[in-house]
């Protein structure tokens, strides 16, 4: 997941896959969609495609991802769930679909993709079956902080290529700025203005350390009205140059 740079957890981004995580041992942090959760052993998270997130699963915590095809949206859950699994057999039952895709994935064998849809199917069974159970249903009272922020972090997603600025989304969303900071800091541990931030450098280290586009035509992308503005961007985040970072991605 983090092609070998922590970054790519920890900065709010999202996914073009579906992702079920599940964790074996340790603890965690997840932030999605500006909510802030701890995450542990017998944790399962599922996060749809196009959902603003970061994990912090720090150096003891270990796990399985699996991507989930995007077009699988008749099955699978519409909203992010986290599920926590206390029963020893449904814990098996997991633990032995993921070990069954592993293996396709790593013997390559005839029809391996066949089997690793069937083995996708039976996960997201597994999923629904303890998403039903009562320790895993959902409050049906959501703090109003969460609601903004949830709201927030949907249009940041769809916007930050954008290059406005916070007090735009907080006039969409009907709300000040210092409110909606306000309700991000007690969602999610941080303001408005750094879930942007963190989007928009996300993409922009993705760019710049995985292909060859110009500097300049990044900076356009990502809504800087100047190549010398995103460079100072970059530079105030990482203390680095964007050619930096991109020679030392390269090795």
């Amino acid at each position: 997941m983090t092609m070998g740079a922590p970054w790519r957890l920890e900065l709010q981004h999202a996914r073009a896959s579906h992702l079920f995580l599940w964790v074996t041992r340790g603890q965690g942090r997840a932030t999605i969609l500006g909510k802030r959760r701890g995450i542990g052993a017998h944790n399962g998270l599922y996060i749809p495609a196009g959902t603003l997130m970061s994990l912090d699963l720090g150096k003891q915590c270990y796990g399985i991802a699996v991507d989930l095809p995007s077009h699988e949206n008749g099955i699978l859950p519409n909203e992010p769930q986290h599920m926590r699994v206390r029963d020893v057999m449904a814990q098996n039952e997991v633990t032995a679909i993921l070990d069954n895709m592993q293996r396709e994935q790593s013997t390559h064998r005839a029809f391996g993709d066949e089997a690793a849809r069937a083995h996708a199917g039976l996960l997201t069974v597994w999923m629904r079956r303890t998403l039903a159970q009562a320790e895993n249903q959902p409050n049906p009272r959501v703090p109003a902080a969460e609601r903004l922020t949830a709201a927030f972090c949907t249009l940041v997603e769809r916007d930050y290529r954008s290059g406005k600025p916070m007090a735009d989304y907080a006039a969409a969303l009907g709300v000040t700025p210092t409110h909606l900071s306000r309700a991000c800091r007690q969602a999610a541990g941080l303001t408005a203005a750094d879930l942007i931030t963190q989007r928009v450098l996300y993409a922009a280290r993705d760019m710049l350390e995985s292909g060859d586009l110009p500097i300049r035509l990044i900076a356009d992308m990502l809504g800087f009205s100047s190549a010398a503005y995103f460079t100072r961007f970059i530079q105030n985040q990482t203390k680095q140059t964007p050619s930096a970072l991109r020679q030392k991605a390269r090795g």
